[in-house]
């Protein structure tokens, strides 16, 4: 089945992952006693048999930040028409005698509902069977009431976990999340689900304050693939209340933030350590949920070198320089809402919760639409997000062209990467440290004013940082998985 969409630049277009959380690992290895003879603190290092199913995310997650590190800030003026080839691998979800193509081919239909096609389907076999252990999510597949969208796992995705213990399942409230994140409440074909950076799915989840949990969708020359590695094999089976798309990897709903900075040591080693230096790394258990959704825009271990090594030394190796590089990073985080390149997720205050679809409409409470932003093609959205520096705010603004969407923060510092999808919230990686704006000086550009000197850092921060409160620290708001 062949498709056709707008070739997007690579940093628009290749910009998500998944990596399975600590508990999700944990459920998903079939060798316990294996986990239970090597304690260690990393759950990547108790997960060796995941490590053929994982690397492939991992590893092209890697190159993706290499190649944005030179691609970012680029955009082609013309985007060529490229032809998908989806389905390749499934020749029919269903049997013909089960659905109608149209005339032109591009789609096939059935009088089917989404259960009924997935339990028909020689394909979705093991899914289907996940599915009817649970009773409600039968129904609402089964409901004609609402359109939804589903992607569903190929049996070939289920061969690629290890079964080494056949007796071993995972426990079933799990198994609910993982069926829920691959249900997309509305109808998306695949012409729609090319248009969106992220789509909301029916997992509801508690670090987000209850928000839909999300898949990230990205395009390139080898096809549409979610979370950054699960490909869409089969498009546009057009079913009596939605649309069923086949992939040919599991989606597992995202780790912490902490968690999924951690599993990339060479991008994000300097932010580790500074977590670890100004106490900013939570070290609870899940249990911990002060937060409801967070946005941190995490600095790359080269943001940090652009500082300057005069700078890096200040503030990793005096004692006086933790209390300013705590600061720095409070200044990269914004709790309690959640800023995706396409929708934003507000602060719930007294049982209101804002949400906002940034790739269809505005809410004026939210964003503000710029004045005269707004074209045929593209538009234009900025907000003002409030940091756990104080009162320091962040100026971010979103401009959307087509397909291609580019973030920038306090008008200069582009997102490299998009997107970076969370339990409790999203990465949006920078390549550039974000510095408060001084009172008389405006804004720090890093890349026009290159490394900054220890006297300018200390005069920007200086207002922040309370030698005098917490030992020294900087706010009293708990940072969470951080």
């Amino acid at each position: 089945m062949r498709y056709s969409a707008t070739l997007l630049p690579l940093a628009a277009t290749a910009a998500a992952f998944m990596i399975p959380d600590e508990a999700t690992a944990q459920q998903l290895v079939l060798e316990p006693e294996q986990q239970a003879k090597k304690p260690v603190s990393s759950w990547w290092d108790r997960t060796h048999s995941l490590d053929a199913f994982l690397s492939s995310g991992k590893n092209a997650f890697e190159a993706t930040l290499d190649a944005l590190e030179k691609q970012a800030g680029k955009l082609s003026s013309s985007l060529p028409k490229v032809e998908f080839e989806v389905g390749s691998e499934i020749t029919d979800f269903l049997a013909p005698s089960d659905y109608a193509a149209p005339g032109h081919g591009r789609w096939h239909v059935t009088n089917l509902t989404v259960y009924q096609s997935i339990k028909a389907s020689n394909y979705s076999k093991k899914f289907a069977a996940l599915v009817d252990d649970h009773p409600d999510l039968v129904k609402k597949l089964n409901s004609t009431s609402t359109n939804i969208t589903a992607f569903i796992p190929t049996d070939h995705a289920f061969e690629k976990i290890p079964h080494d213990d056949k007796d071993h399942k995972p426990p079933k409230e799990f198994l609910e999340k993982l069926i829920k994140y691959h249900v997309v409440p509305d109808f998306y074909p695949a012409g729609r689900v090319l248009a969106q950076h992220t789509l909301p799915t029916a997992l509801e989840e508690e670090s987000l304050g209850g928000r839909p949990q999300r898949l990230r969708v990205s395009v390139g020359l080898f096809g549409v693939k979610l979370n950054f590695f699960s490909k869409i094999v089969y498009a546009n089976l057009h079913t009596a209340n939605g649309v069923i798309h086949g992939v040919d990897n599991i989606l597992v709903p995202p780790p912490p933030a902490k968690t999924l900075i951690s599993l990339f040591p060479t991008k994000f080693s300097t932010l580790e350590l500074a977590a670890e230096k100004t106490g900013l790394k939570h070290h609870g258990d899940d249990a911990h949920h002060e937060l409801t959704g967070l946005t941190f825009f995490a600095p790359t271990n080269t943001a940090f070198q652009r500082l300057g090594p005069g700078a890096n030394a200040f503030l990793f190796n005096t004692e006086k320089g933790l209390h300013y590089l705590r600061a720095l990073l409070a200044y990269h985080i914004v709790a309690n809402e959640t800023l995706y390149s396409d929708a934003y997720y507000g602060p719930k205050a007294a049982g209101f919760a804002p949400s906002l679809d940034l790739a269809y409409n505005v809410d004026a409470n939210t964003a503000k639409e710029e004045d005269g932003a707004e074209t045929k093609s593209a538009k234009h959205y900025h907000l003002d997000l409030p940091t756990l520096l104080d009162d320091a705010h962040l100026a971010v603004d979103i401009t959307r062209w087509f397909g291609f969407i580019s973030i920038k923060v306090n008008g200069h510092v582009d997102v490299a990467v998009q997107d970076g999808l969370a339990r409790d919230g999203v990465l949006q990686v920078v390549d550039h440290i974000l510095i408060p704006p001084h009172n008389h000086k405006g804004a720090w550009n890093g890349g026009v004013d290159g490394k900054i000197s220890v006297k300018e850092l200390v005069e920007r921060l200086e207002p922040f940082v309370k030698k005098d409160v917490g030992g020294g620290e900087t706010g009293e708001e708990d940072v969470g998985e951080l």
